[in-house]
């Protein structure tokens, strides 16, 4: 090989090498576990979840309807946990978790969490409700990523079932973004959005600069309620400064009887 043409090889390498440095792989899923019992509450199955949430390998976990605290429903399942779900979930996988407590009731609490691979550097829970019985929230981790000075920041999200609710909460999250979020971090948001008209992707786009991993792979968001058969598209995957690569609704076995929502996973390179 002349000597000209093995340089150019060399320099070639040097350069993929530095870019493949550069790059790091997360996997993402998201789930609406509603509250660890199957559609119309008729079965608790927390831990039959718990094990094919582990099987999905994820790095960061997005979880809506989580259960901080009930004080009957120990009484009523014998393979309910002692621990908050999201702490029963995390286990030994997820050494960093994090919850948001969103609704309070007399016999407890539930919300937002997000289990993670990576330090959960910090954390805070962000009151989204507007009016009504409908308790939401929008919960901000910030990870930190081996190698990187910048952190990644985490959004999980449940947003209301009313439309005009939703608008004004998607404004909301717009403003957090906004405020809590520096413009060169990389940034995943993710969660049920109840979004079944399909409008958060202008919202979202034009005031945070959000992309949905689904739409930028097949033009449009993933179906995925109700689970057994999936027509509504209402779980979503955004990112910034990041790019999404093969995003999948997970398969109808098990998990069509595991939640009313169908999970979404993908690929995030930083």
């Amino acid at each position: 090989m002349p000597p000209a043409v093995d340089a150019d090889v060399r320099a070639e390498a040097q350069r993929a090498l530095a870019t493949a440095a550069k790059t790091f792989f997360i996997k993402v899923l998201t789930v609406n576990i509603h509250k660890g019992f199957t559609f119309f509450n008729r079965k608790f199955i927390l831990p039959e979840l718990r094990d094919a949430v582990r099987k999905i390998g994820a790095d960061v976990v997005f979880l809506q309807e989580v259960t901080g605290s009930h004080t009957q429903h120990g009484d009523k399942f014998d393979n309910y946990p002692e621990t908050p779900h999201y702490e029963f979930l995390a286990d030994s996988i997820w050494p960093e978790f994090a919850y948001g407590r969103n609704a309070v009731y007399d016999k407890g609490d539930h919300g937002n969490a997000v289990m993670s691979k990576f330090p959960i550097v910090h954390f805070e829970n962000h009151d989204v409700s507007i009016n009504g019985p409908e308790r939401r929230g929008l919960l901000h981790c910030e990870l930190a990523i081996p190698g990187r000075s910048v952190n990644l920041h985490a959004i999980c999200v449940h947003l209301s079932l009313t439309e005009t609710h939703r608008t004004l909460q998607m404004d909301m999250l717009c403003q957090l973004i906004a405020a809590k979020v520096p413009t060169q971090a990389p940034l995943v948001v993710a969660g049920d959005f109840n979004d079944w008209r399909h409008r958060a992707k202008t919202q979202l786009a034009d005031g945070a600069g959000l992309r949905e991993v689904f739409v930028q792979a097949h033009g449009q968001p993933a179906r995925t309620f109700p689970a057994r058969k999936p027509l509504l598209r209402l779980d979503r995957i955004y990112v910034r400064n990041a790019m999404g690569h093969k995003p999948v609704v997970l398969p109808h076995k098990p998990w069509s009887h595991l939640s009313d929502h169908a999970p979404l996973a993908a690929e995030i390179e930083l």
